[in-house]
C-alpha cells in the first residue's frame, strides 16, 4: 500500500465532541482520554478498503454522552469497544437515572435537599417542568427510579413506618431500608429539626407548675421556698417555647414536606399536640405577680381550641378502623394526644368553667383506658426494644396524675375517684423505679426529656394528696418526688445545652422522614416477549423434548440390565426423534 493512499484508519479516527463549556481542568482530562485511545491497537491496517464501510460516517462520531451521569462511551471496533471514561462534571445533576443507586450509598447530591421543600407558587412548579430530552431520558429511567419520586410526593402509610423503622420513637432505620436523603452528608439544620423538640417546653412548664405548687401548697408552707424560683422557671420556659416554635415554623415554611411526613408518623403526630399542652402549662403554673387570681376564658378558647381540633381529627382515624387504627399505631406517646384533655379541665376549671372540665375529663378518661389497654396488649410489635429508649415509658403516669389533679380541680376535693387515679399513677410510678436497670448504660438523647413531665405530674398530684390527707408519708412522698423530678431536668438541661453548642450532636440526621414509599427491590428488568405464539410454540418444545428425552432414559436404563436389548432401544429412539 502507497504511503499517500489513505489509510483506513484516518477514516476511523475519533472526535471528541462535548456539550458544556470546556474549562482548563476539562481540557486536561480530554488530553488523557486522547492519549489513552492512541495506545489502543488500530485493526484494519492491512485490508482492503470496502465501500460499504466508506459509507458509515455515523460511526466517526462514536461518542455517546450522558447528561446525568457523565459517561462516555467510546465505540471502538477493538477490545476496548465497551470501556467507559469518566468526564468532570460543570453542572449539576438532574437526579435521574442512576437515583435509586445513589439513595443508599449516600452519594447524592446537595440538590436531593429541594424535594422536601415547600412547593408553594406555580411559576416554580412549570420552572421544574422537564424538557424534551428530559422526557427522553425519563423513559430509559429503572423502574427504581420511578419508584423513587413516587415515595416523595404521596404519604408514607403507618405501616411502612413500623416495617423501615426501629425503637418506640421510631426515628433509627433498619439496615436493609434505603432512604431518600444521603446518611454521610450533614442535612440543613432546619431538616434535623425534630417536632420533639417540644418535649424540652414540656419539661420546664410543667416544673413551673410544680414550683407554683411547692411555694402557695399548705403542705410544703414550712419549706419557706420563694415565689421567685417559679417566677424564673416561668420565664426560662416561656423564652424556649418561643425559640422552638420559632425554629420549627420556619421548618414549616421552608421544608413543609419534611412537616407532612412527621405528622404522619405514627409517633411524632402526638407531639403535635405538645405546643398546646405547653400553653396550658404555662397558664396554670404563671406567678401570682405576674397573673390575676382568675384568668380570662378567652386564653382558654385560644389554647384548648386548636388542640381540640386535631383532638376530633385523630380520635376519628382511631374510631373508623382504617390503616391507622389504633391497634397500628399506639405507642408509649400516644399519651400526648390523651393527657391535654386532663390539663384542659384544670384550666377550665381556673377560668370557671366546670361544665366544659367535666366534658373533657370524661372524653380523656374514656380513651385513656383504651390506650392504656391497648398498650399493656402489646399488638403493633412484639420484638425487644432498645435499652436506650426505654425511659419513654414514664409516659404511662402522666395521665393518670393529671386526671388526679383535674378532679380535685373541678369538683374541689381530693376525694375517692381522684385518690383512685392517684393511685394508679403512683403504683405505675413505682413499677418503672424497681426496673432502674433499664435506665442505666444508655446514650443521650432528646426522647429523656418525653419522660420529665409524667415525672412533674405525678409530684404535682403527690403534692395534692399531701394537702388533703397530712401525714409524715405524704409529706416526704411529695418531696422525694418534687426533688427527683427537679433534679432530672437540672440534669437533661445540662446535657442538652453541652449536646447543642459545645458537642453540636444533639441534632443529627433526621432519617425517619427520608424513607421511601415502599421498600425498594434491586431487579434486572427481564425482555418482554411480544410474540405469544412464539412462547406457546417454545413452551410445547420444551415439553416434547423433555418427555423424550425421559423415554429415551429408561430404555438406557433397560438396555443396561439387558444387553440384548440395546440395539432395540436405540432404533426407537430415532424414530421417536424423526417423527417428532
Amino acid at each position: 500500500m502507497n504511503k499517500g493512499a489513505t489509510s483506513p484508519s484516518d477514516s476511523f479516527q475519533t472526535h471528541f465532541v462535548d456539550i458544556h463549556e470546556v474549562l482548563p481542568e476539562d481540557e486536561e482530562e480530554e488530553e488523557r482520554v486522547v492519549k489513552m485511545e492512541d495506545k489502543v491497537p488500530k485493526q484494519g491496517l492491512h485490508k482492503p478498503v470496502k465501500l460499504r464501510e466508506l459509507k458509515r460516517p455515523q460511526r466517526s462520531f462514536s461518542r455517546q454522552v450522558s447528561l446525568e451521569t457523565g459517561f462516555s462511551v467510546l465505540g471502538r471496533e477493538s477490545k476496548a469497544k465497551d470501556e467507559r471514561k469518566v468526564l468532570q462534571r460543570n453542572g449539576r445533576s438532574f437526579g435521574g437515572f442512576d437515583s435509586v443507586n445513589r439513595v443508599g450509598t449516600g452519594e447524592a447530591k446537595k440538590g436531593d435537599f429541594d424535594i422536601f421543600r415547600t412547593k408553594s407558587t406555580l411559576s416554580k412548579q412549570n420552572s421544574l417542568l422537564p424538557t424534551r430530552k428530559e422526557r427522553e431520558m425519563e423513559t430509559q429511567r429503572p423502574e427504581g427510579g420511578a419508584a423513587l419520586d413516587e415515595s416523595v410526593k404521596t404519604s408514607v402509610p403507618a405501616g411502612r413506618y413500623f416495617a423501615a423503622l426501629r425503637g418506640p420513637e421510631l426515628d433509627q432505620v433498619k439496615d436493609y431500608e434505603d432512604i431518600l436523603l444521603p446518611k454521610d452528608e450533614l442535612w440543613p439544620f432546619l431538616l434535623r429539626f425534630p417536632i420533639g423538640c417540644f418535649g424540652i417546653c414540656l419539661g420546664l412548664s410543667s416544673q413551673a407548675v410544680l414550683w407554683r405548687a411547692l411555694s402557695t401548697s399548705p403542705a410544703t408552707k414550712f419549706l419557706h421556698i420563694s415565689p421567685l424560683i417559679n417566677l424564673f422557671l416561668w420565664l426560662l420556659a416561656l423564652a424556649v417555647l418561643v425559640s422552638v416554635s420559632v425554629t420549627y415554623l420556619l421548618k414549616c415554611i421552608y421544608y413543609f414536606e419534611a412537616v407532612k411526613r412527621e405528622y404522619f408518623h405514627p409517633v411524632r403526630v402526638n407531639f403535635f399536640f405538645a405546643p398546646w399542652v405547653v400553653c396550658m402549662f404555662l397558664a396554670i403554673g404563671s406567678p401570682p405577680m405576674l397573673s390575676p387570681q382568675k384568668l380570662h376564658p378567652a386564653i382558654w378558647c385560644a389554647f384548648m381550641g386548636p388542640y381540640f381540633l386535631l383532638e376530633l381529627k385523630i380520635y376519628g382515624q382511631w374510631l373508623s378502623g382504617g390503616k391507622r387504627r389504633l391497634c397500628k399505631v399506639v405507642n408509649p406517646s400516644t399519651h400526648l394526644s390523651v393527657v391535654g384533655n386532663f390539663v384542659g379541665a384544670i384550666l377550665a376549671a381556673k377560668v370557671g368553667w366546670i361544665e366544659a372540665a367535666r366534658f373533657l375529663w370524661s372524653v380523656g378518661f374514656a380513651h385513656y383506658l383504651v390506650v392504656f389497654v391497648t398498650l399493656y396488649q402489646r399488638l403493633p410489635t412484639s420484638e425487644a426494644l432498645p435499652k436506650e429508649l426505654h425511659p419513654v415509658y414514664s409516659m404511662f403516669i402522666a395521665a393518670p396524675s393529671a386526671a388526679s389533679i383535674a378532679w380535685g380541680s373541678i369538683y374541689g376535693g381530693f376525694d375517692g375517684c381522684s385518690r383512685t387515679c392517684f393511685f394508679i399513677a403512683l403504683f405505675l410510678y413505682i413499677s418503672l423505679v424497681v426496673r432502674i436497670n433499664f435506665f442505666t448504660g444508655f446514650r443521650f438523647s432528646v426522647a429523656w426529656w418525653s419522660y420529665t413531665f409524667p415525672m412533674t405530674t405525678a409530684s404535682v398530684a403527690t403534692i395534692k394528696y399531701a394537702e388533703h390527707v397530712p401525714s409524715v408519708i405524704s409529706k416526704g412522698l411529695a418531696l422525694s418526688l418534687s426533688f427527683m423530678s427537679s433534679t432530672m431536668v437540672s440534669v437533661l438541661l445540662v446535657s442538652t445545652f453541652l449536646h447543642a453548642f459545645f458537642w453540636q450532636t444533639l441534632f443529627p440526621n433526621d432519617l425517619a422522614i427520608a424513607i421511601t414509599k415502599k421498600r425498594l427491590v434491586h431487579k434486572e428488568k427481564r425482555p418482554f416477549k411480544k410474540a405469544y405464539d412464539l412462547k406457546r410454540w417454545t413452551k410445547q418444545a420444551l415439553t416434547k423434548n423433555n418427555s423424550v428425552d425421559k423415554e429415551y432414559n429408561g430404555e438406557n436404563e433397560v438396555a443396561l440390565l439387558d444387553p440384548a436389548c440395546t440395539q432395540l432401544a436405540a432404533d426407537n429412539a430415532d424414530n421417536q426423534r424423526i417423527h417428532g
